[in-house]
């Protein structure tokens, strides 16, 4: 008999240290794993169990969590959903958040590190977890300027303060509701997102700081004058050639200036002049001699090819090396394979406005506990220097040239100095241009840097111009923010 017990006893030892270690692996090695599987029910419950921190401009909260009566027991609301979402984005049962609601989720729904305290008070007191709010650097009131006056034309509006970096507007036009994404009807919601999907204006897409880059059109005209003044071999009142056409080399085919006209009789003039009219001709020639290699590095020093988050991942914008001096002219008037973000623009603008220091964008100002203790705060910061400041004072000087009696006057702002550049992009071809413009106000103190775009021309479709479509908008933008 004790030969059949102890062959029982240990097969009954085996089972239940093999019990336990399966227990111990699933519990404590895979309960991570475990507890993030789409499939797990429960910590959908658990997640939308907590009430999430809201997010906030100018004191409102733009979006917040209310309690319902059901198993998840709060529901996500927005309250100027079309008006933010390029911002907050969404934070759905179905779908994976975006936006704020990801790139800032630890600290809405209460887990992040800097919130233990919070944690430690709700345990200790058996109150509810919640989440911290989190407050955001945008201007209501440029937000919404954004948003008029942009109406329902394709584009984007993004405005930075140059001196710290505060991103305050930040619009992607059309827009949609996050609220069609935030309910508990998941049918509806499914719903919901295949019609947004299946829409012809792409309204997921934040065409701000993602989705498909644009070129920048003559607006890079600015990295290029940046380049040669920083050469050292030009000044603002260098003159340089400015034909009516200019021939590719190697090729038949010539280069043209908008509409075809012509900057100068004389076939030459300044840097300053070509600027003011924004000459095709003249800049494709300098471009070529300043030379490929000081074009990357001046665009490199402005952000190009670099990653960045705001705190979400922002799209980088490209100027690609080239060898060709054909394909070397196109990208000097931000044509070619230039590739840009309106934010990219905007913090071309803003580096100048501020002296040449480029200063790091950022979304989020203060992020603050239940009992609005603040928990963290963003401090500005400089990311590099893109220009010295002697020729951020020329490009500044040159760019009011451009407001005051060049392609920009319709940025004017009475009794306010503006300094800023249009452009005007072609890209798809037989779709009218893209109209830009950025800019900054007031030039000898600015509070704003801004960048525009406009697809295809928006509403006056070929007639539209970086000058006639694109300035007014920033104009509007500028004015809400210099009004308060």
């Amino acid at each position: 008999m004790n030969v059949p017990i102890r062959r029982l006893a240990t097969v009954v030892l085996a089972m239940v240290l093999v019990l336990m270690g399966a227990t111990t692996y699933h519990q404590f090695f895979q309960a991570d794993k475990l507890n993030n599987d789409g499939r797990n029910v429960r910590t959908l419950y658990r997640a939308y169990g907590v009430f999430r921190g809201p997010i906030v401009v100018d004191g409102k909260s733009v979006a917040l969590s209310t309690p319902v009566d059901d198993p998840f027991k709060f529901q996500r609301k927005y309250t100027d959903g079309s008006l933010y979402a390029a911002v907050t984005g969404y934070y759905s049962l179905v779908f994976a958040p975006t936006m704020i609601e990801a790139s800032e989720n630890s600290a809405l729904n209460g887990t992040a590190d800097e919130l233990w305290m919070q944690r430690l008070r709700q345990l200790v007191t058996g109150e509810q977890q919640q989440g911290a709010s989190v407050e955001l650097t945008l201007d209501a009131k440029a937000q919404e300027a954004a948003a008029k006056a942009l109406g329902d034309q394709k584009g984007a509006v993004v405005a930075i303060e140059p001196k710290t970096g505060k991103i305050l507007a930040l619009y992607s036009s059309p827009s949609y509701d996050p609220n069609q994404l935030a309910g508990h009807d998941t049918a509806k919601v499914n719903k919901n997102w295949q019609k947004l999907l299946n829409d012809d204006g792409s309204p997921l897409t934040n065409r701000a700081i993602a989705g498909d880059t644009y070129p920048p059109g003559s607006t890079f005209k600015l990295v290029t004058s940046a380049a040669a003044l920083e050469s050292g071999d030009y000044t603002p009142d260098t003159v340089i050639a400015a034909p009516h056409r200019l021939k590719y080399p190697g090729s038949s085919k010539e280069l043209k200036n908008f509409a075809d006209e012509v900057c100068s009789s004389s076939g030459k003039m300044t840097l300053d002049a070509a600027l003011e009219m924004s000459c095709n001709t003249a800049f494709a020639g300098l471009g070529v001699k300043v030379g490929n290699d000081a074009m990357v590095e001046q665009a490199k020093k402005f952000g190009f090819d670099t990653p960045l988050s705001i705190p979400m991942t922002v799209t980088q914008s490209h100027f690609p090396p080239t060898t060709d001096d054909a394909e070397l002219m196109r990208q000097s008037i931000g044509q070619g394979d230039d590739r840009v973000t309106p934010l990219q623009i905007a913090m071309v603008s803003a580096a100048i406005a501020n002296g040449g220091k480029q200063m790091a964008p950022y979304l989020v100002d203060t992020v603050r506990d239940s009992s609005l203790r603040v928990v963290s705060k963003t401090s500005p910061s400089t990311l590099r220097t893109s220009v010295s400041e002697h020729t951020a004072d020329e490009l500044k000087s040159m760019m009011e040239d451009v407001v005051r009696s060049g392609t920009g006057v319709a940025a004017q702002i009475p009794g306010v100095t503006v300094a800023g550049k249009t452009g005007t992009a072609e890209n798809t071809p037989g779709q009218p241009p893209h109209a830009w413009f950025t800019g900054f106000a007031p030039a000898d103190d600015p509070k704003v840097a801004v960048a525009v775009i406009v697809e295809h021309g928006g509403q006056q479709g070929a007639e539209g111009t970086g000058g006639a479509t694109a300035a007014p908008i920033a104009k509007a933008v500028m004015e809400a923010v210099l009004n308060g």
